[in-house]
C-alpha cells in the first residue's frame, strides 16, 4: 500500500510540454529520498485543462499542481511529499481559498461537467487494466454476456436516447438493431478514431486516457449484433493513441476480456487495430470502410447502407470513440440514469474540445442543453484580454459559426442546426472581435478543398469555386454579385455532393453569411476588413504624435519599409510594407496602428 499517489498527465497535449521529464525526475527524487515503497508515480491521461499542463494531481489529498516543470520536482518531494507542505505558487489558483484547498470539482471549470466518457482521464494508469477493471471495468461486458439478450441490449440503448457523438447523432440503438436484423456469415463492428477537424482533441483524449472503455464497448456490440470481428481505424498522427490502444488489447486478452470463449459463454470476439494516413474524409463510414479494406479512402453512394452492406460487403455498425466510451456506463446504470440528462430529443452529455481565444484551453464533457455561453464564460473563463465574444464555431469544418445572439441557445443536435451550425464531433473555437469571419470561412473551405477526395464534382469542383470567391472578396476585388453567385453555389454543392464532406462544406459560409453579412459588404463595398485581418486590404501607419522616434520599428521591419531619425516621427512606405504587423508588436508608445 502507498500513502500517496502522484498523477501526471501523460496525454499529447502536456507530453509536448514536458511531462515525462516530469515523471523521470519524480521517480528520481522519490528515491533518492527514500520514499519508493510510500509513493507510487502514474501517469494517466487528460485532466482536461490542457493549457495548464504539465498538470499532476496528488491524492490523497487531491491537491492539483500546473505548469509543472522538472525542476519543481525536488521542492514538490522534499516539501509536499516529505514534509506534508504544499507548494502553494504551483497549485491551480481556483482550488485556493481562503479556508484552505478547495476540491476540484467545486472550481468553476469543474463544477457544471458531468464526465462519463471522460470519466476515468486523468483518473487512471490507461496502460494498466486492472485500474480500469477497480473503476468497474469490463463489468459491462460480463452483465451483457451472462444476463442479457441481444435485444435486451438494444432496448437499453434504444430507451436511453444515445445518439452517434461522431456529429450525425443517429441513433445507436436503431443502428445496432439493423445490423442485428440482418443475417450474413460474418459482421463487422468499427470504430471511427480518425479524428480530423482542425481543434479537435476529444477522441484522441479519451483513446489515450481510457482506451479499455472503447474495446468494451465494441465488445457488447459485436455481442448485439453477431459480430465476431472489430476494427479501431485510428489516425497515425496520434502515436499515444495508437501504442496505449495496442497495449490495451494485449492485456485484453491476456485478461481473457478479448479473443476466444468470453467469461466462459461461447462468445468470441476480437478487435485489431487500422491506421489511417490523416484524410479527412476517412471520417465518413464508408470512406473509412474502404480504407481498412486497402482501397483509396472515397465514399460510396448510399444505400445500401453500412448495416447491410458495409466493411467487405457484411453487415457492419460503425460508431465513434465517444459513443463507444458511453456504452459500458448505459449498461451498468440503465437506460433511465442517462436519459434523466440532457434535452428530450439529445440525452446525455456532450464532450468538447474548447480552443481558440478561451482562458481555459482544454476538454470538456457538459449534459445536453448546456448552454454556450455557460460553456465559455462559466467554465471556459471568458475572453482573454478583455475582449468581446464575436463567435464560436461547433463541428469544424462541417458546422458553423454561432453569434452572441445564440450565446443561451441550449446547445444540442436539433438546436445547433436551427442556427446554422451543427454538433460535429465536437471541436469548439472560439473567436473574439479581433477576428475576421469571411477569413474564417476562408480558412475552413482551404481544408475542405484540400481533404476533398475528388469522387464527385460538385464537392471536387464547387469547394474550389467557392474558394476562389472567398479569395476575391478578402483581396477587395469581389462584387456584390459575386457574393450571390457564392450563395447560389453553397447551395448547390450542399445539394448534390456524394458525401457528407461536401454536403457539409458549405455551411461555414452560409453561416457567416447568415449573422456577418455586414463584414462581407464592408470588405466588397468599403475595400475594408473590420477585424484588420485581411492583408490586402488593410495599411499600417504611425501615429506621428505618439511616435517618439526609439527607432525600434525601423530596426526590426523585415522590409526595411520604415525610415525616420532618432527622436523624430517615423514614416512607413506603403509600397514596401509586407504587412507583417512586426512593427505594432515591437512599438512601446502605442504610435502603430492599422486600418
Amino acid at each position: 500500500m502507498y500513502r500517496s499517489h502522484v498523477l501526471v498527465c501523460g496525454g499529447t497535449g502536456c507530453t509536448s510540454s514536458g511531462s515525462l521529464k516530469v515523471i523521470d525526475a519524480l521517480n528520481s527524487e522519490i528515491k533518492k529520498n527514500g520514499l519508493d515503497d510510500e509513493v507510487q508515480v502514474v501517469e494517466t491521461g487528460c485532466h482536461g485543462l490542457c493549457a495548464l499542463g504539465p498538470i499532476m494531481m496528488v491524492y490523497p489529498e487531491g491537491t492539483l499542481y500546473t505548469r509543472v516543470s522538472d525542476k519543481d520536482v525536488p521542492e514538490i518531494v522534499s516539501e509536499h511529499l516529505l514534509k506534508g507542505r504544499p507548494v502553494k505558487r504551483l497549485i491551480y489558483d481556483e482550488t485556493v481559498t481562503d479556508q484552505g484547498i478547495r476540491s476540484l470539482n467545486e472550481t468553476n471549470f469543474y463544477k457544471k461537467q458531468t464526465r462519463i466518457a471522460l470519466r476515468n482521464c486523468g483518473v487512471i494508469n490507461p496502460e494498466n487494466i486492472e485500474e480500469y477493471i477497480g473503476t468497474g471495468g469490463y463489468e459491462a461486458l460480463g452483465k451483457v454476456l451472462t444476463t442479457m439478450t441481444p435485444d435486451d441490449v438494444i432496448k437499453v440503448l434504444t430507451d436511453s436516447g444515445l445518439r452517434g457523438r461522431g456529429g450525425a447523432g443517429f441513433p445507436t440503438g436503431r443502428k445496432w438493431m439493423f445490423a442485428k436484423g440482418n443475417k450474413a456469415d460474418q459482421k463487422y463492428v468499427c470504430c471511427n478514431a480518425d479524428e480530423g477537424d482542425p481543434g479537435a482533441f476529444m477522441d484522441r483524449s479519451v483513446l489515450e486516457g481510457d482506451p479499455h472503455v472503447v474495446l468494451e464497448g465494441m465488445a457488447i456490440a459485436g455481442y448485439t449484433i453477431g459480430s465476431t470481428q472489430g476494427y479501431i481505424y485510428v489516425r497515425a498522427e496520434y502515436p499515444i493513441a495508437v501504442q496505449r490502444l495496442q497495449i490495451a488489447i494485449d492485456q485484453a486478452h491476456e485478461y481473457g476480456m478479448l479473443g476466444k470463449n468470453i467469461f466462459d459463454t461461447g462468445f468470441d470476439f476480437d478487435i485489431e487495430l487500422r491506421l489511417g494516413a490523416g484524410a479527412f474524409v476517412c471520417g465518413e463510414e464508408t470512406a473509412l470502410m474502404h480504407s481498412i479494406e486497402g482501397e483509396r479512402g472515397e465514399p460510396r453512394p448510399r444505400p445500401p447502407f453500412p448495416a447491410v452492406k458495409g466493411l467487405f460487403g457484411k453487415p457492419t455498425i460503425l460508431n465513434n470513440v465517444e459513443t463507444w466510451a458511453n456504452v459500458p456506463q448505459i449498461i451498468l446504470k440503465g437506460a433511465d440514469w442517462f436519459a434523466s440528462m440532457g434535452t428530450e430529443k439529445s440525452k446525455g452529455t456532450k464532450v468538447f474540445a474548447l480552443g481558440g481565444k478561451i482562458n481555459n484551453t482544454g476538454l470538456v464533457e457538459i449534459p445536453m442543453g448546456t448552454t454556450l455561453r455557460e460553456i465559455i464564460f462559466d467554465i471556459g473563463g471568458g475572453i482573454p484580454n478583455g475582449k468581446k465574444f464575436k463567435a464560436a464555431q461547433t463541428g469544424g469544418p462541417s458546422g458553423g459559426c454561432i453569434s452572441a445572439e445564440n450565446l443561451d441557445v441550449p446547445i444540442d443536435y436539433d438546436n445547433l442546426i436551427a442556427i446554422g451550425s451543427m454538433m460535429g464531433s465536437g471541436g469548439l473555437i472560439v473567436m473574439d472581435e479581433d477576428n475576421c469571419m469571411v477569413d474564417i470561412a476562408k480558412f475552413f473551405l482551404e481544408f475542405t478543398v484540400d481533404e476533398s477526395c475528388g469522387k464527385c464534382s460538385p464537392c471536387r469542383i464547387g469547394t474550389k469555386r467557392m474558394l476562389e470567391y472567398l479569395t476575391k472578396i478578402t483581396e477587395g476585388k469581389a462584387t456584390m454579385e459575386d457574393l450571390d453567385k457564392l450563395e447560389e453555389l453553397c447551395y448547390a454543392v450542399k445539394d448534390n455532393s456524394l458525401c457528407a464532406l461536401g454536403q457539409t462544406a458549405p455551411n461555414p459560409v452560409l453561416s457567416t453569411m447568415r449573422y456577418f453579412k455586414d463584414e462581407y459588404i464592408a470588405h466588397i463595398r468599403d475595400k475594408k476588413c473590420p477585424a484588420g485581418v485581411c492583408k490586402a486590404l488593410i495599411g499600417f501607419h504611425i501615429d506621428k504624435d505618439k511616435c517618439r522616434g526609439c527607432t525600434m520599428c525601423a530596426r526590426n521591419c523585415p522590409a526595411d519599409a520604415i525610415s525616420g531619425s532618432v527622436k523624430q516621427p517615423h514614416v512607413i512606405d506603403a509600397q514596401k510594407c509586407i504587412k507583417c504587423g512586426t512593427c505594432m508588436d515591437v512599438c512601446k508608445f502605442g504610435a502603430i496602428y492599422k486600418e
